[in-house]
């Protein structure tokens, strides 16, 4: 049983997988836990986390999917849409589009009206039209028509009070210029305004900071007895690429070895093999998770997951505070 499947039935008693696992214990917390960063860009990022409760590792990347806020297009004003794309899929297309505006230096919006504290504002407005200067013979829609694709970068920023004065068209615009919106024909006009606020993916998958925010438990391999020869040949090519390494034995022969259990993905091909399945013993270390957290651009993924850990102390401390407040 692959453990995607133990993130997703998050309904079934935990005690199917934690078995002996010690209770939870907040000093021992202190003690035990570590992160260690594998992989690191603007992106993406693969770090460790060690010591710690299943519950834990699983709080961090459900808040990361719902709870850590970002900015995304809600309101789309559409003035004219001439294109074959109708108004409400050309909406939520504007509201999927990433955008690289830190949400942290917005407020949530509480009023009808936007404001230069909580509301972003840009235009789209474009229109096709027949190039003038292509081939005759050409049958290329990128020479015959000017403006055919609407990309990203077509999306203008319009400041809105002192704005400008705080930050750049590059620090809110959209995350890549080269995402997809529609193909217009000569004729066809698009013009629209877009308000963007903060929210959370709780509220609207738009507004989720992240592409994936994944973990698994990492694997353990153990050679059990020396194989050798052809059959470590065959068990190498039993697991993923990396996992089993193969050198030259005392006695010449090529012998398999444990090379990096980190990069299995417990396939368990091996089980396939008679003469294989008893010599290797495989397993999970339950308390060391591979974490995995890519960002959609507005936020470094590792400001995400400070993000993530900022969400679960207030939450924590919420609890504290209405515990007591019974208690008095």
């Amino acid at each position: 049983m692959d453990n995607s499947y133990i993130m997703r039935e998050d309904n079934i008693s935990s005690e199917m997988f934690l078995g002996d696992l010690k209770p939870w214990n907040l000093q021992e917390l202190k003690k035990t836990m570590k992160i260690f960063v594998v992989n690191y860009n603007e992106t993406e990022m693969e770090f460790d986390l060690v010591g710690v409760h299943p519950a834990i590792a699983n709080a961090f990347r459900r808040i990361l999917l719902s709870e850590v806020p970002t900015m995304a297009i809600e309101k789309v004003m559409i003035y004219n849409n001439t294109s074959l794309i109708q108004d409400e899929i050309l909406a939520h297309r504007l509201g999927l589009i990433p955008l690289k505006a830190d949400p942290r230096r917005f407020d949530f919006k509480s009023e009808d009206e936007g404001t230069e504290r909580d509301t972003l504002e840009f235009e789209l407005k474009i229109k096709c039209t027949k190039n003038t200067n292509a081939k005759p013979d050409s049958t290329n829609p990128d020479e015959l028509y000017v403006n055919n694709n609407v990309y990203s970068k077509h999306i203008k920023w319009l400041p809105m009070g002192r704005q400008s004065n705080r930050m750049k068209e590059a620090d809110v615009g959209p995350v890549l210029d080269d995402i997809l919106i529609a193909k217009l024909r000569p004729g066809h006009e698009i013009d629209v305004k877009m308000l963007a606020v903060k929210g959370i993916g709780q509220d609207h998958a738009k507004f989720s900071p992240v592409a994936t925010a994944t973990y698994r438990l990492l694997p353990q391999i153990e050679l059990v007895t020396d194989v050798e020869g052809e059959q470590a040949v065959r068990l190498q090519s039993c697991f993923s690429p990396g996992v089993i390494g193969i050198k030259e034995g005392s006695n010449g022969k090529k012998k398999a070895y444990v090379e990096n259990a980190r990069y299995d993905s417990c396939s368990r091909n091996v089980l396939r093999h008679n003469d294989l399945k008893d010599a290797v013993r495989m397993g999970r270390k339950r308390d060391h998770f591979i974490f995995t957290i890519e960002s959609t651009g507005a936020l470094t993924p590792d400001n995400l997951f400070l993000g993530s850990v900022d969400v679960l102390m207030k939450k924590c401390k919420d609890l504290l505070d209405k515990l007591n407040r019974l208690e008095s």
